[in-house]
């Protein structure tokens, strides 16, 4: 087991709770995860209770790492699991949805209340299990689809038609004609496929 610390001031406490862990202090936003991953047996997995505060850019990191790992169990707060979690037609469904769902099987653990947590943060939190699926995009073209995703969600309530306008407003329309999907579709519509399809036809 190694565990990635920030603060050496844990130092102390985590030698306490985890006597035979390898205890490495580094930011989990610069730290190599994968050569960390990689000085482990398979299969690994990976824990954490992500910093609300950088939840989104530890995800990413963690997605750029999946090859190297089995699963990865993550606690983070109630609403962003719901975000992630959210499938195609549901309203809560955005941009982080779809990059992680075209990489990961999620799956809800389990929901941690506020009320579990000495003292109690003003939030509830809840418990996701993501297992690295055949990616749906190749690894080159990932950062591309990453942000097209994110174009197409820049104002959810909008028609992909409009938040895409960018890339001609007659042929995004066109080629949601080609693909059966609605002229007036909502981004929050879309499943994994259907973004992949529509990127690889604009371009």
């Amino acid at each position: 087991m190694v565990a990635l610390e920030i603060d050496p001031r844990m130092g102390p406490l985590l030698a306490e709770s985890a006597p035979k862990a390898d205890i490495v202090f580094g930011d989990a936003l610069s730290y190599p995860l994968c050569d960390l991953l990689e000085r482990l047996p398979e299969p690994r997995g990976l824990v954490s209770n992500l910093p609300y505060y950088i939840t989104g850019p530890l995800l990413d990191r963690i997605s750029e790492a999946r090859r190297h790992f089995a699963i990865a169990v993550l606690m983070m707060q109630q609403e962003v699991a719901d975000k992630i979690a959210a499938p195609a037609g549901n309203g809560a469904r955005g941009a982080v949805s779809v990059h992680l769902q075209s990489c990961f099987e999620i799956e809800h653990v389990i929901k941690a209340p506020a009320s579990a947590f000495l003292p109690p943060p003003k939030v509830d939190s809840a418990v996701l299990a993501f297992t690295p699926r055949i990616s749906l995009v190749t690894a080159e073209r990932e950062t591309m689809f990453v942000k097209f995703v994110r174009a197409g969600f820049v104002q959810p309530r909008k028609t992909l038609a409009n938040n895409l306008a960018s890339w001609g407003r007659e042929k995004v329309e066109g080629v949601l004609g080609v693909l059966g999907l609605p002229l007036l579709v909502r981004p929050h519509q879309l499943k994994e496929g259907d973004w992949i399809a529509l990127l690889e036809a604009l371009q």
